[in-house]
């Protein structure tokens, strides 16, 4: 679901150091976050937001447009009716995880906002500078993360 349209990919070039971002966490041996890095990973994380925003208005219209048109009307057999109920049911899936996404990029930049961003929520502690340029929506470290999915 996620396309790399219009995004600042996670490769990109680093910026010329700057001054440090506030005091958000980084584990030892990591260079502090730069208002230069912090500034890219929030429109990073700005843009993947209003992409989900207009995945889910996609989403949302297309259900209406199915649910409208997918009645048990003249016309339709079984098979009609079926194929509309999963293209229904993939179109609500597709909202959905696109809301949880977004949720979690809300998150995210209410962490940035907070100070608390890169702090793991399970350990309390970094989560790693690396890791959060590559999945800047990460609320865990990587030991917690590994813990968390083989439970």
């Amino acid at each position: 679901m996620k396309t790399n349209e219009n995004r600042t990919p996670a490769t990109a070039p680093a910026k010329s150091p700057g001054k440090p971002a506030g005091n958000l966490t980084v584990k030892d041996g990591e260079t502090p976050w730069t208002a230069a890095e912090m500034e890219e990973l929030r429109g990073e994380l700005e843009a993947d937001a209003v992409h989900l925003k207009q995945e889910i208005r996609d989403a949302e219209q297309e259900i209406v447009g199915l649910l409208r048109d997918g009645g048990d009307g003249a016309g339709n057999d079984q098979a009609d009716v079926g194929s509309t109920t999963l293209e229904r049911d993939h179109e609500m899936s597709l909202a959905r995880n696109a809301s949880d996404m977004l949720d979690q990029i809300e998150r995210a930049l209410s962490r940035i906002d907070d100070g608390t961003y890169g702090v793991c929520e399970s350990c309390g502690k970094a989560i790693g500078k690396g890791r959060l340029q590559a999945f800047p929506r990460a609320t865990l470290c990587v030991s917690c993360k590994e813990r968390e999915e083989r439970r």
